[in-house]
Order: C-alpha cells, then structure tokens, then sequence
C-alpha cells in the first residue's frame, strides 16, 4: 500500500502519553496527558487541548535550553495553580521517555515556584518500590467556623453529616468525625456547582495501613471528582500531621479508582510520593500555532 502525501500518518503533531499517577496498577489512581514540546503554545490553544483529552488535568512540558523545564497544568474548565498527580506524571515521563539517565528534576512553574522531584524508593506494605518524590509547598490555610460555609455546601455533601473543622487554603476542608462518612458521601454536585472552589473532605483512617483518607470534589468541571490529588495534601498533610503527631504519614484517597500517597513534612514542604505507569501514547493532530 502506498500513503498519498495527505495520509495522517505523515503528518507531524505534538506527541503526549497518558499516565496513571499515584496507581500500582493500570486503570488505578488518576490518569493525566503529558504533553512535551520545545516552541511556546498559546493558552487557548492548551485549554482546547485539555478540553479534548477531558481528563482533571493535563500536564505541559516546555523544554527549554539553558533552563529548568516550564511546567503548567489545565484543567478542561481553565488552568490550575498547582497538580499533585500530573506533576507527577510529568516527571515520570521526562525519567522514561525524554532522559531516562535522569534521576531527579526541577520544573519551573507560574505560580508556585520550582518544583523538584526524584525518583525514591518508598516502604509500602513492607515492599520497596520504585516511584517518585515530589517536593511541594505547605498551604493549610486560615481555620473557618463551620458557620461560615454555606449550609448548601454542607448538605450538598452529606445532608445527614456535619464536619466538625474546616479550613480554607485554595480549596475548602471539610473534616469529619468517621471516614464511613466520607467513603459513602454521594455529593449532590448540581448544587455544589454554586459554590466557587474546590472542596476536600477527610476523616482519620481506621485502616492500619493509612492515617487518613480524603475525597476531592470539583463541581464545576468535566470531573467532578478528582480521583487522587496531590495539591490537596498540601492542605491535608499539615493538619493531619499536627493531629497525630507525626511528620511521616500515609494517605488514601478514597474515590473509585483509589491512590495510595506516602507524605513526609519537613520545614513547611510537604513530600509527597507515588507510583505512575504509562497507559499510552500517541500524536496530537490538530495544527500546532507557530
């Protein structure tokens, strides 16, 4: 078979892979686009990009010489400040595909400043596996009376539970007294559309193998649950640390596809580790703006 010179094949494209982050396993944790290339991309073009993937978030890689990689992340909806999971998908992408010799790597990033990872092994139900260690800021945020959420918010997650703390950083925490209450929580997300930021729920774990579970609510866009968020541990890892006093902790969030997080706290950073594996890979077609 011969290709005419307008066969798809013979086109040229962004090429991007998607990986599973904070997952052992495929169809696990939470998958996120990677997407590399050298030249700028204009925001809009990134946005359209993230609304045709339609995942929670898509990662973008801009190498540039001299320099750290630039890193940012779009959500479908518009581009976030800080992503645990595609950050991590990011780094594991430029360890295995882009520069495998590579153990370590340091994205610049528009809001948040540098952001290192290293591969790390991590103990995790006495195995010692391979994954990555993301070195992110601490951000509890200012605790709010539970008077001051809107009650909407409150019976929108569970009508027949209240929390007992919040705070307010990006998102808004929520912690409740039993993590039953948080694994049964069946949000009404058409109502949760009228509140502005993202919402975290949490609860101590009773599971020997975790200190605290969480679940991450995200009403206004495509996904309105994330199903494992690295940013929201900036949050979480803080408080929980202070309530059990401990600075090594282990975290599930407790969606349906689930992801395991190992989180260590040392001098307002918050280290947070995971496994990622590829899923797969392919090109983006669209024409690339120069």
């Amino acid at each position: 078979m011969t290709l005419s010179s307008h066969h798809p094949l013979e086109r040229s494209g962004l090429k991007f892979w998607q990986v599973d982050s904070f997952a052992a396993a495929p169809f696990r944790g939470n998958p996120a686009a990677v997407f590399v290339y050298e030249g700028p991309l204009p925001d809009d073009f990134m946005k359209n990009i993230a609304i045709e993937m339609n995942l929670s978030e898509t990662a973008f890689i801009q190498i540039r010489p001299g320099q750290n990689p630039l890193l940012r992340w779009f959500m479908p909806m518009a581009e976030i400040d800080l992503c645990g999971h595609a950050t991590l998908a990011a780094a594991h992408i430029m360890m295995t595909e882009i520069q495998p010799s590579l153990n370590d790597i340091t994205f610049d990033t528009k809001f948040v400043g540098p952001l290192h990872v290293q591969k790390d092994n991590w103990a995790y139900r006495q195995i010692y596996r391979q994954v990555y260690r993301m070195d992110f800021p601490s951000r509890l945020g200012e605790r709010q009376d539970i008077s001051d959420v809107p009650e909407f918010v409150i019976t929108a997650i569970n009508p027949d539970h209240r929390p007992h703390t919040a705070y307010k950083s990006r998102d808004l925490m929520l912690v409740y007294k039993d993590e039953t209450i948080i694994q049964e929580a069946q949000p009404d997300f058409h109502a949760l559309k009228n509140y502005p930021d993202f919402i975290i729920i949490t609860a101590q774990s009773q599971n020997p193998e975790y200190d605290f579970i969480s679940r991450f609510f995200c009403a206004d866009d495509a996904v309105t649950e994330d199903p494992v968020t690295g940013s929201a541990h900036s949050t979480l890892a803080p408080y929980w640390a202070d309530q059990l006093g401990k600075t090594k902790l282990r975290a599930y969030q407790a969606s349906k596809r689930g992801g395991d997080l190992g989180i260590e706290i040392s001098n307002n950073r918050i280290f947070i580790s995971g496994q990622a594996l590829t899923i797969f890979s392919g090109v983006f077609y669209p024409d690339v703006p120069t």
